[in-house]
């Protein structure tokens, strides 16, 4: 018999969460944003967007606002960047951290834009749709504010992708059976999907980018990787006793060899509207 799993994770409902809960919730955000993967992953999109100086650009699920910030030097003091997030609290952090850039931060469901037909040059969406109900119908909101000849760059997760090294398969399989409805959200193979739904959009000059991230230790893949991070609290794990605790003395024990690996592949997909 198959686990029982919920249907969303944390990111799904950030200001539902306790306040500690909500406090991880950014420091992750802010750890992944940081991380040499995630960057790498990041500049892959910037240059599938292709910002240009004085646009407005759209980051919708702009969570702390790093990126949003990052853009706003791509378009320069004429542009305009629009973070748009769905959590009051994470918004909230955003605007605590904002700098000089040219970023307006705005409270927004993505399925439901409260944004003019044609507003905004170019559109950043990352990892992101992965979390909501209806994905085409947040891509037909994006396409519908942004004008004709603007870049749509979604970048997301193909959980599927997800392989470990160094660890015993049958454990990392039982334990991929509980946690994967509550560390991964329902769609995991959004990433590889992207391409598909643009095509479906209408999208032309589409670009598909798959980024495998390599994470040589266990305390880089933790910042990306809750199954294999230890300060994720014990009650959140849903599993059987016993079996986080020798799944985590597996992960550190490979990490100690020295032959610890996890790889996880993320797609950076655009088009031109």
């Amino acid at each position: 018999m198959e686990p029982a799993q919920k249907e969303r994770t944390p990111f799904s409902d950030i200001d539902g969460l306790t306040a500690p809960m909500s406090e991880m919730v950014l420091a992750a955000l802010t750890e992944m944003g940081r991380h040499p993967e995630i960057r790498r992953v990041r500049r892959a999109g910037v240059d599938a967007l292709r910002p240009a100086l004085g646009t407005r650009l759209l980051d919708a699920g702009s969570g702390s606002g790093e990126v949003a910030r990052r853009l706003a030097g791509e378009v320069g003091p004429r542009g305009e960047v629009i973070a748009l997030d769905c959590s009051a609290a994470i918004t909230a952090a955003a605007v605590s951290r904002h700098d000089d850039s040219n970023v307006r931060y705005v409270l927004g469901d993505v399925c439901d834009l409260d944004l003019p037909d044609d507003c905004v040059d170019g559109v950043w969406c990352e990892r992101v749709l992965q979390h909501v109900d209806d994905a085409d119908r947040a891509i037909g909101e994006l396409r519908r504010v942004t004008r004709p000849g603007g870049r749509l760059c979604l970048i997301d997760t193909d959980w599927d992708s997800l392989a470990f090294d160094g660890m015993p398969p049958r454990l990392w399989n039982t334990v991929w059976r509980y946690v994967r409805g509550h560390f991964t959200p329902p769609q995991r193979d959004m990433g590889r999907t992207l391409r598909r739904r643009l095509v479906a959009a209408g999208l032309s000059s589409l670009t598909a980018t798959p980024v495998t991230c390599l994470f040589g230790s266990p305390e880089s893949a933790a910042v990306v990787l809750p199954m294999v991070n230890p300060r994720v609290p014990a009650d959140t794990w849903q599993t059987p006793p016993g079996l986080r605790e020798e799944w985590l003395a597996c992960v550190e024990a490979a990490g100690a060899r020295g032959d610890f690996l996890a790889v996880l592949t993320i797609w950076v997909v655009a088009g031109t509207v």
